[in-house]
């Protein structure tokens, strides 16, 4: 399974927005992010399949769930931003 990270600026929103996939019926993790994939100190993620991250963009951006990036786990497991 590739997973993908999509990444909030506090675990506020990460919390919602977890809450928000799990009712449409998503599999996912909150956790914290990895301070390089962090420009702005701390942050929180939420690591999901990748074939769901447009959904879940989706849901999020519907219910004014801020997000910061997307993130793509290789299978080298270096990560990759994606340009939305």
């Amino acid at each position: 399974m590739k997973a993908c990270m999509i990444t909030f600026r506090s675990v506020t929103p990460a919390q919602r927005g977890e809450g928000l996939l799990r009712r449409a019926g998503m599999d996912c993790s909150i956790q914290r992010t990895p301070r390089w994939m962090e420009e702005q100190g701390c942050g929180y993620s939420l690591r999901i399949r990748c074939q769901d991250v447009m959904p879940a963009l989706e849901i999020l951006r519907s219910n004014d769930v801020s997000f910061r990036k997307v993130y793509l786990k290789r299978e080298n497991g270096k990560m990759e931003e994606l340009a939305l």
